[in-house]
This record gives C-alpha cells, sequence and structure tokens, in this order.
C-alpha cells in the first residue's frame, strides 16, 4: 500500500474541495433525481430496497460460510456455519418473496426507531442543566411517536414505507450535496503567497 492510498486524518485543504464543487453539485443532481424517481414509484422502491439487503445477506452469509472453514480449528466452526446457512436463508427470503422481506424490514425499522429514540429522549433528559438539552429530547420523542406510526401501521405501510425512506434519503444526500457544491464554489481562493 502506498503513502498516497492510505487515510489522512488531517482536514482536506478548502482550495482542493473547491476545485471539485461542481461534481457535488453534479452528485446532488443525481440523487435528488433518484429520489424523484422513488417518489415516483415508492413500491419499486421499497422492492429495489429489500433486495438490496438480501444481497448483502447473501454475500455475508458467504464469507461467514468461508470463515467458519477457516477457523474450524478455533471449535466454533458450527455456530460460524449455521450463522452464514441462517443468514443465507434470510437474504434468499427477501429474493423470493420481497413482500414478506419488507414486512420483516419495516417492523424491524419501528422498534429500532422507538428504542432509538427511547434513548436519545433519556439523555436529553439526562442533559437538562445543559443548554439544547431540550432538542435532544423533543428529537427522541419525534424518533418515539415516527416508531409507533410505523409500528401502527404494519402491516399494511409495508408496500411503500422503505420506498419513502428510501427516497427522502435520496433527496435529502442530494439537497446538501448541492448546497456544500455551491458554498464550496462560493468560497473565496486563498491566495497561496500569502500564506
Amino acid at each position: 500500500m502506498n503513502a498516497s492510498s492510505r487515510f489522512d486524518p488531517r482536514p482536506m485543504p478548502v482550495a482542493t474541495l473547491r476545485s471539485e464543487w461542481g461534481w457535488f453539485v453534479a452528485l446532488g443532481i443525481a440523487l435528488v433525481l433518484l429520489g424523484m424517481l422513488a417518489f415516483g414509484n415508492v413500491f419499486a422502491a421499497t422492492v429495489v430496497s429489500v433486495l438490496y439487503v438480501g444481497a448483502m445477506m447473501i454475500i455475508g452469509a458467504i464469507l461467514q460460510i468461508i470463515q467458519a472453514f477457516r477457523v474450524k480449528s478455533w471449535g466454533g466452526f458450527f455456530f460460524w456455519l449455521l450463522g452464514g446457512i441462517i443468514y443465507g436463508i434470510a437474504g434468499a427470503i427477501a429474493f423470493y418473496n420481497p413482500v414478506l422481506a419488507a414486512a420483516a424490514l419495516t417492523l424491524i425499522l419501528a422498534f429500532t426507531l422507538i428504542a432509538s429514540g427511547i434513548v436519545r429522549a433519556v439523555l436529553g433528559f439526562r442533559l437538562r442543566p445543559q443548554q439544547g438539552w431540550g432538542w435532544m429530547m423533543t428529537s427522541g420523542v419525534i424518533t418515539i411517536i415516527a416508531g409507533i406510526i410505523f409500528a401502527v401501521g404494519w402491516p399494511a405501510n409495508t408496500l411503500f414505507l422503505l420506498g419513502i425512506v428510501l427516497a427522502i434519503d435520496l433527496t435529502f444526500q442530494g439537497i446538501f450535496s448541492i448546497a456544500f457544491g455551491v458554498a464550496l464554489k462560493a468560497t473565496p481562493a486563498v491566495d497561496s503567497r500569502r500564506l
């Protein structure tokens, strides 16, 4: 591995980023267009989301099964192999029956939001003397409410909820990328002779 491919924790110079502002704007436009496409057919976006998760699970299963044969001398062969097989079955179900997989993922998303919201609300409440504690607590309460709405609407919301989440995510990523690119372009160039 050469020195240029290593991760450098120092901030990237603004001049380097500034010269790439157009790529950030182009990426943002592409993401917004994909988000609008997903909004146009949330059912298809849900199926695409489920198939993506299924593909990642199958790849993970293959890697776990390979790992099982690599570590069989450790005594954990059976557990690695079983974990890989179960993961592979879940991935195959996502491809065989995307609607069933979407139902399971939607329910998992609902309970994850509720749990995450509770943690954030409690953390916000415990930070009460600190300025801004109310924002953290409010964020947690809103996340809890969203999780409850998702859970109460289940399984009817299964066919569109993941697609809506994907569409919103793509759209906001795109908007923020465009805003970042425009802000980079507006950043004044630094004269290197003055440094």
